[in-house]
């Protein structure tokens, strides 16, 4: 059973006058304790990087960078065929830009969490998830990475002594082997049965998969995207069913200061 437990949720994915989902970032930003930001491939630009990481200090959320395969068209949901070392060199291209806009806020970054697609592709393909971590680990040793237990990334960085965080989806399905059910066009959740799952794996450490099965589940974070359809009402039940439960929202930076200070 867990005692505390991180609530993230991608911040700043729209992009100049246009706007992503039916929610507004200034009013998930004050429910969660980490934000993704969009580094502008997928979704943002500078001035929307900017204003996010700047509603995010003011509402002591820690922040990480959000950094998608190249496709404003289709929110990166589409996968780009491209060499491992192309997909690295625009992750890095990305969370440099978010990192610059954090020193100026004098707000430590705290996590790298792939989006959408890209995601998905570091997730299933070894390579690709070598040459990421093994970047990653050279460039910033000490951000974590967000990322699912069992994947490919995860092994990787496990391999390379990289610090993780796995993550549990509130809004997303999974299938038998334990990853999510990718989809481009995401449903409405109704938010009390949404809430009820997310406690249930908080307590139990289980999900109920598409085909029926109840499946173990690792994770210290838990994800619902600020893009689904709702999700101001999922993030807001989520986060008042698990503190009802004495389950404590905290980010994993402070999860880990409370700790090095108990000792």
């Amino acid at each position: 059973m867990k005692r505390a437990v991180d609530l993230n949720s991608d911040m700043g994915e729209n992009f100049g006058p246009w706007t992503i989902g039916d929610s507004v970032d200034k009013d998930i930003m004050s429910l969660i304790s980490s934000a993704n930001i969009a580094t502008g491939f997928h979704a943002g630009d500078p001035n929307i990087m900017r204003e996010t990481v700047a509603l995010a200090k003011y509402h002591e959320v820690a922040i990480g960078a959000h950094p998608g395969f190249r496709d404003l068209v289709g929110f990166g949901r589409r996968h780009v065929n491209i060499q491992p070392q192309e997909v690295v060199n625009d992750i890095i291209y990305q969370l440099g830009a978010l990192r610059e806009f954090s020193h100026l806020y004098q707000l430590p970054l705290q996590h790298i969490k792939p989006h959408g697609a890209l995601y998905m592709h570091l997730a299933k393909d070894p390579q690709a998830a070598r040459v990421f971590v093994e970047t990653l680990h050279a460039l910033a040793p000490g951000l974590l990475l967000f990322c699912m237990h069992g994947s490919a990334v995860w092994h990787a960085a496990k391999e390379s002594q990289h610090p993780v965080i796995c993550e549990f989806y509130g809004d997303r399905d999974y299938d038998r082997s334990g990853s999510i059910v990718f989809t481009r066009r995401v449903e409405a959740r109704d938010p009390e049965q949404a809430a009820k799952r997310v406690l249930r794996a908080c307590l139990e450490g289980k999900v109920r998969t598409v085909e029926g099965d109840d499946i173990p589940i690792t994770f210290d974070s838990v994800c619902i995207h600020s893009d689904t359809p709702g999700a101001l009402a999922l993030i807001k039940t989520t986060r008042e069913v698990l503190i009802n439960a004495d389950i404590e929202i905290k980010s994993p930076v402070k999860a880990i200061f409370n700790q090095v200070s108990d000792n």
